[in-house]
């Protein structure tokens, strides 16, 4: 089990039963919309309200501890890793992590530095690939 504490002790945030929930079960599902997250975090909170589930989200990005994936759905969050890519299946929905290379994350960084790096990859799954 990771130590969500320590992801929130440099930023302004409180550690909150709710926060450190709401990190382990977007870690547990590795990318999580809020509906997902909502249920989840309900089954150990039963009054946890939406709003407060959508103003923790917030927060947590704000922070920079996780990021959001903008799909085409419902955006999906995760916890803050290394730069990387995203491989979306357009048939399931299914979203799996793809490393960039070093060198690639380093000249992206120096043509265009402090701003913010998304890749996404649009394909079939290996799955859903080998049922069509």
């Amino acid at each position: 089990m990771k130590d969500y504490k320590s992801l929130l002790v440099n930023t302004s945030l409180k550690i909150t039963p709710q926060r450190l929930a709401l990190l382990k079960e977007i870690d547990k599902k590795g990318h999580a919309n809020i509906d997902e997250l909502y249920r989840e975090i309900q089954k150990q909170f039963p009054t946890i309200s939406l709003a407060t589930i959508y103003k923790n989200i917030t927060s947590l990005q704000e922070a920079g501890v996780i990021s959001e994936i903008c799909i085409h759905q419902k955006p999906k969050y995760e916890i803050k890793k290394h730069p990387h890519a995203h491989f979306i299946c357009k048939n399931c929905g299914k979203i799996i992590d793809v490393p960039f290379d070093e060198l690639v994350s380093e000249e992206i960084e120096r043509r265009y530095p402090n701003s913010q790096k998304e890749l996404y990859i649009y394909g079939l799954c290996k799955e859903c690939n080998g049922n069509s």
